[in-house]
């Protein structure tokens, strides 16, 4: 009896009702409608996401190719820049720089959105092409204090030249050696190189603009005056705006004119004053002369011009053909 109910049980596990089984194979089907269903929600969700967010979608913001067009390039983000700025090819990015650098490896280049300085690492030098990177580094560094230096040293000794040719010019050949030679070597490296300054300073000095105008303000008070330089009547001179003090100096002229103004002292000197002894006193008396000489001349030109800018008059038109009356 008992084995005949295990058999009957048996029997009834394995061959269940048509309406258990369609039952059971619903549940199933719905289960498995559930887990797909909420499998292409979750992806879709995701997407979602990804799009939304642009960092994490690289675009080069130089050539502005995506992760598809070139799969086996390199992408770096190489500053603070974030969104569709914030991922570049390497290739671009270091094509960019060249043109930014223009052939100057060493110039620091910067991001044009955060300006964050690119970090550019060299691969290493051997020890040789090391050295000679860091001589040549030094020589380009020192190049132009060198350069400076030689060029102040030849300023500096050819003001010395000049000031020796000045001393033996103006004192004679004879004289200027023997006062040179007697002369402590100190005060000829500072006294002979400040001749050529002290000369060009002088010649700086624009005493016949001072001295023309206060000639214009009280010429009327000194009668020798008028009687040199004859003023026309008062009202037949129309005033004319002053020229400005600082007038613009033109250094080359003035350059010159002190260069060989030791020469026109000299020579000045002895065609005007031949009786006086000695070669110092004469090219002293000369200079002063040759000053004298040229800024009355200058003063006389300018009052001449001043007087002929105040007689201007503007003519009337006469007829089509723009002839002047």
């Amino acid at each position: 009896m008992d084995e005949s109910d295990a058999v009957n049980h048996e029997v009834d596990n394995n061959y269940l009702s048509p309406v258990e089984e369609v039952s059971d194979s619903v549940e199933d089907d719905s289960d498995a409608v559930e887990i797909v269903v909420s499998d292409e929600d979750g992806s879709s969700q995701n997407d979602l996401n990804d799009s939304e967010n642009p960092d994490l979608h690289k675009n080069c913001w130089v050539c502005f190719g995506g992760e598809q067009d070139d799969v086996g390039a390199e992408w770096i983000r190489p500053c603070r820049c974030r969104g569709t700025t914030k991922w570049v090819h390497h290739t671009c990015l270091m094509r960019w720089v060249d043109e930014k650098q223009k052939g100057h490896a060493y110039t620091k280049v910067s991001c044009p959105q955060c300006n964050t300085e690119y970090v550019i690492i060299f691969p290493p030098f051997g020890r040789i092409c090391g050295v000679m990177m860091t001589v040549d580094r030094l020589i380009y560094k020192a190049s132009p204090i060198v350069a400076t230096g030689v060029l102040l040293g030849s300023v500096y000794w050819t003001a010395v030249t000049y000031g020796a040719i000045t001393v033996m010019q103006v004192l004679g050949h004879k004289e200027g050696l023997d006062m040179m030679e007697r002369a402590d070597p100190l005060f000829l490296l500072i006294g002979l190189p400040a001749i050529p300054v002290v000369l060009v300073l002088g010649k700086m000095i624009q005493w016949d603009e001072y001295l023309l105008k206060m000639w214009r303000r009280h010429s009327h008070k000194l009668p020798i005056l008028n009687y040199i330089f004859p003023e026309v009547e008062p009202g037949t001179i129309r005033p004319v705006p002053q020229e400005t003090p600082a007038r613009e100096i033109k250094f080359t002229r003035v350059f010159c004119g002190a260069m060989f103004f030791p020469t026109v002292a000299t020579i000045v000197g002895k065609f005007m004053f031949r009786k006086v002894d000695g070669n110092l006193q004469r090219s002293i008396l000369g200079g002063i002369a040759f000053v004298a000489i040229k800024g009355v001349l200058k003063i006389y030109l300018k009052q001449q011009v001043y007087t002929r800018l105040g007689r201007r008059r503007i003519n009337n038109f006469n007829g089509d053909d723009g002839t002047p009356t």
